[in-house]
């Protein structure tokens, strides 16, 4: 399984060379891979299922124990670290081109490294992307494209669309239309195993 990879550099890009085969032959894509803290820093792994499937608990242990045996191996870190496994949420970092594509009119904010038009920080609706380029409409109405290269971060902002959207992606029902249907409301509690 062969997917895009998000765009890192220095000991972030050397985390996910040693780490994204490991995770994509498990069914898994790399969103993110992030490092922070000094004396003791913290490797931050953000993951999807490949197959479309939630993303569930169980998910961040299987990758943080193959991750783990990885890094110890890699040893791209000196010293003491720690990783933490997990999902990208709902308002996710957006990093690879199908994540500009599949949230396509969603609102994003997007910071640059290299100021576009006088600005570093935009604010906008998701027009897509491709491997080069990412579109928005900002709210002003104006469209820009700004090359993926320029981009610093970006993610999805929250909002009711985005909740709607992903509960859908996801198969569960629209909580406002069973919020207005006192039919649909069950006595009985919910139980989890």
């Amino acid at each position: 399984m062969s997917s895009e990879r998000p765009q890192h550099e220095g000991l972030e890009a050397r985390i996910v060379d040693a780490v994204a085969p490991t995770i994509e032959h498990m069914g898994y894509e790399l969103v993110r891979v992030q490092v922070s803290g000094k004396e003791r820093p913290v490797v931050q792994i953000m993951a999807d299922r490949a197959d479309g499937a939630p993303f569930r608990v169980e998910d961040c242990e299987a990758i943080s124990h193959a991750v783990g045996a990885v890094l110890d191996v890699e040893d791209p870190i000196k010293g003491e670290w720690s990783l933490e496994v997990s999902s990208a949420g709902i308002d996710r970092p957006l990093t690879r081109t199908k994540d500009w594509v599949n949230y396509a009119g969603h609102l994003a904010t997007m910071d640059l490294m290299v100021p576009q038009d006088g600005r570093k920080r935009f604010r906008g609706v998701i027009l897509g992307a491709d491997a080069e380029t990412a579109r928005m409409r900002l709210e002003d109405g104006q469209d820009i494209a700004v090359p993926r290269s320029n981009i610093r971060r970006a993610k999805l902002v929250l909002t009711d669309a985005l909740i709607e959207a992903t509960a859908a992606a996801a198969g569960l029902p629209d909580q406002q239309e069973d919020a207005e249907d006192p039919a649909s409301e069950d006595p009985t509690p919910a139980r989890r195993n």
